[in-house]
């Protein structure tokens, strides 16, 4: 299989492209994630992974297919992000505690710069149970929340709040591994 650029600084995403067995470099390419007016959730980070993908292929002296991914949680149409700080993530732990929210994971393959990234969108339920006020503390000074959109980290610590999933594990962490397989299934081999 061709090599590919991975324009992302997650170590989970970096773990879970090693995992398909992908030659890769990480690059670096910081985009305005800047929600538009009136879009909605799944636009969004579709929108995010196709603008990671085409910057991180831009930053490239000899390009590589180069993959953008992002992942968001959004109950009841809120988009939570990272956590601003303690307050931040207080709040969107409460917004969870004891019910279902929706994660959506985008991945993006950008070829070439002539042409829009191909991507595809995964939206998976999650429920967490209900999370008692020392919980959500002790979470927190745990250090994990802080650079996890929606403020959790399914694999980690995380992982002991969540009831059920339906949907794809993989892309709650950040990668959607099938899909992202299928994606990389459509580059020509290397010679």
């Amino acid at each position: 299989m061709t090599a590919v650029a991975l324009a992302s600084a997650s170590p989970r995403r970096r773990e879970l492209l090693a995992q398909l067995g992908v030659d890769f470099i990480v690059v670096q390419a910081p985009i305005d994630e800047s929600v538009l007016p009136g879009e909605n959730a799944a636009d969004y980070v579709s929108r995010l992974a196709k603008a990671k993908a085409q910057a991180g292929f831009a930053v490239q002296t000899q390009p590589l297919p180069t993959l953008g991914a992002d992942t968001i949680v959004v109950v009841d149409g809120e988009i939570l992000g990272k956590p601003q700080d303690e307050a931040d993530f207080l709040r969107m732990m409460r917004l969870l505690s004891g019910r279902g929210h929706q994660v959506y994971t985008a991945v993006a393959l950008c070829l070439d710069a002539n042409h829009e990234p191909q991507a595809v969108t995964v939206a998976t339920d999650v429920w967490f149970g209900a999370l008692t006020p020392a919980q959500m503390q002790d979470y927190w000074r745990s250090g994990e929340p802080a650079d996890k959109a929606g403020g959790y980290g399914i694999q980690g610590l995380g992982g002991r709040f969540i009831e059920k999933i339906h949907g794809s594990y993989f892309a709650v962490v950040g990668l959607p591994l099938y899909e992202t397989a299928a994606l990389l299934a459509t580059l020509p081999e290397a010679s």
